[in-house]
């Protein structure tokens, strides 16, 4: 099986790839029923573009470009690479500027969507890149920015003005000097503009895999002052990374995916761990699921404070598996410094 052949689903969810998420999953709350868009969730899309790809030179040796430290640089693109914005139509903010942006509809695949609001939009044809961020307010809002590049169309201008956009323009100069819809897609251009010119994360896309639920598969680690690594496994069955659903309570659906991450922690540790940040390492979705669902599961990493040994836990429904060999170890932290980031 490999050095982690303890853990089966661990080289694809390091690798950005997909597992089987099956039916059994951690702590409460206990799934009612599928997800559905328009119903008990809501998926938006966003993308950006440039009117210039900008390609690193390959690598003859060393770790790959997304390894390297991102520097310091200009939060917004220079003017040669121009950002592609939206006058919106709506009523409400009628004339204001925007990225690309749309919900998803039912049935429809989150890239399948992105496409459809750029053309719509804008007039263009676009590639997905790689996801840049994923923005979440629990299963009531959750939107995936993307980077993408054009590859056809035509630019939509005032005189094909329709419900979906007055025009849209290729935007050389500060995204600031122009009434903006909302002021949130400035972190978004800042970390596409880092994205082009030093990757920090491998390319992510969501994987074509089927999950009636929202749910989150966790891998948790901890590593000691000494540098050992332990992740957290689930012990039912064949041991496996921990899954939990997000419940869809009114409360739960406004609560953040980091409500569903602290109450499976709860449950299981004797100590409040006060975790690190979430990242994403990947996600799986499939449209038009059995039933109609429209559910994902995030792959998702996050650590726990170093201390002098794992905090120990309540019972046996998990166990710390001590990670030995320098390769396994230095790809599970690898990974963790390098995921799509999680903004709640």
């Amino acid at each position: 099986l490999g050095p982690m052949g303890e853990v089966p689903e661990l080289d694809a969810v390091l690798g950005g790839g997909a597992w089987d998420v099956g039916t059994s999953f951690e702590g409460p709350p206990n799934p009612t029923g599928p997800v559905r868009l328009g119903r008990n969730v809501c998926y938006v899309v966003l993308a950006v573009l440039f009117n210039e790809e900008v390609r690193q030179p390959p690598t003859p040796a060393g770790p790959p470009p997304w390894c390297h430290p991102v520097p310091t640089r200009p939060p917004f693109p220079p003017s040669q690479d121009r950002v592609l914005l939206v006058q919106e139509a709506k009523p409400e903010c009628r004339g204001q500027w925007y990225l690309p942006a749309g919900r998803m509809e039912p049935g429809e695949g989150i890239v399948a969507a992105m496409r459809r609001e750029v053309k719509e939009e804008t007039g263009l044809e676009c590639e997905a890149l790689t996801l840049l961020a994923l923005e979440e307010r629990g299963p009531a809002w959750i939107r995936f920015a993307f980077l993408a590049r054009p590859t056809g169309g035509t630019l939509k201008t005032l005189e094909e003005a329709d419900a979906e956009s007055l025009q849209a323009t290729w935007w050389a100069g500060d995204p600031r000097a122009l009434p903006l819809r909302a002021p949130d897609i400035l972190p978004l251009l800042d970390l596409a503009t880092r994205y082009r010119r030093s990757p920090p994360h491998p390319p992510t896309l969501p994987q074509d895999l089927p999950c009636a639920l929202l749910c989150l598969r966790l891998l948790i680690t901890f590593t000691n002052h000494a540098g050992d690594l332990w992740v957290l496994l689930g012990t039912a069955g064949t041991p496996h990374l921990p899954v939990v659903a997000c419940g869809t309570s009114p409360a739960e659906l406004r609560g953040g995916f980091r409500l569903s991450v602290l109450r499976l922690l709860r449950d299981c540790l004797t100590v409040d761990p006060h975790p690190g940040p979430l990242g994403l390492l990947g996600l799986q979705h499939r449209a038009g699921g059995a039933g109609g669902a429209d559910g994902i599961c995030f792959n998702v990493a996050l650590s726990i404070p170093p201390g002098a040994a794992p905090p120990e836990l309540r019972g046996p429904a998990f166990r710390w598996w001590h990670v030995k060999g320098e390769s396994p170890r230095g790809r599970i932290l690898q990974r963790l410094r390098t995921t799509v980031p999680i903004r709640s």
